[in-house]
Parts: C-alpha cells; structure tokens; sequence
C-alpha cells in the first residue's frame, strides 16, 4: 500500500464517527484510533521489510478558562497518564462529588495505565468544587482531576 493511499484512509477516519479501524493484510498492518481528547492517529506499514511510520497529533484543551482561578481552590492533579475512572465499579456510586467534604489522603478516582491500577488520593482537606475530567477520559500527567476549595 502506497504512503498516498494510507493518507486517504488516515483523512477518510478523521473526519468519520468510527473510533477504531485495524488493518491486517499480509505484511501490512494499519491501526487507528481516536478518543475525545487527544486526537491521534498513529499508523504503521511494513512493505518489503521498510516500516513506515506516521503520527499525527492534535491537542484539544480540555475545557476552556472561565474566570480567575480562587485563590483558596487546590487542584487534584493526575499523577501518570492513562484512563480515569471516578467510580470503583461500573454502577458503584463515584468517588467524590461536587459539595462533598473530603480529607487529605482520600481516594478521588483510579487511574488505569497499562493494566495497572493507580489510586488518586487528595493532598489536601475541603470542600469538592468540581470534578474537570469525566470518567473514562484519558488524562495526562499533571492534568487537573478535581477542584477542591481547601478548608
């Protein structure tokens, strides 16, 4: 398959509903995959033993800045990239909530990298403000998680 043919299908995805799209053909191999906040699309093809790599990334921010951060409000911050889970289990109750009282070294969510489960405990004590990710979003190091107006 030539470098143009790839770039179709690469610009065919892009601009589709499809989330996934994996190739195998022979020697050629093709994976693409898309998720809400990071757009990236990674693709590699081996033809007569010379693998072609191509990635493309594009940053989406995340939420936009509304009004001056409060000087009282700490950020809960995530500490490895990966996938944020704010629940336990599927169909437990999240967490933390917005107007939930927390404490210092409370858990806030799970963070999942490569089979690996991290807890995300608080640092500090006070009073939720708001939770910046949804669950299932991928997060990046030092992505602010949860607001908390501190006590």
């Amino acid at each position: 398959m030539e470098l143009t043919d790839i770039q179709k299908i690469m610009d065919q995805f892009e601009n589709s509903d499809i989330r996934e799209l994996k190739i195998d053909d022979g020697s050629f191999h093709l994976y693409l995959s898309k998720n809400r906040l990071n757009q990236t699309v990674k693709s590699e093809a081996t033809a007569s033993n010379t693998p072609v790599k191509e990635e493309i990334t594009e940053k989406i921010p995340v939420k936009p800045e509304e009004a001056a951060p409060d000087e009282n409000l700490a950020e809960v911050k995530a500490p490895i990239v990966g996938m944020v889970y704010l629940q336990a289990k599927p169909g437990q109750a999240p967490f933390v909530k917005p107007g939930d009282h927390i404490n210092a070294g409370d858990t806030v969510c799970i963070i999942e990298a490569m089979k690996m489960l991290t807890e995300v405990k608080s640092e500090v004590s006070g009073v939720v403000s708001s939770i910046e990710v949804e669950n299932e979003d991928l997060v990046e190091v030092d992505q602010p998680l949860i607001l908390v107006k501190e006590d």
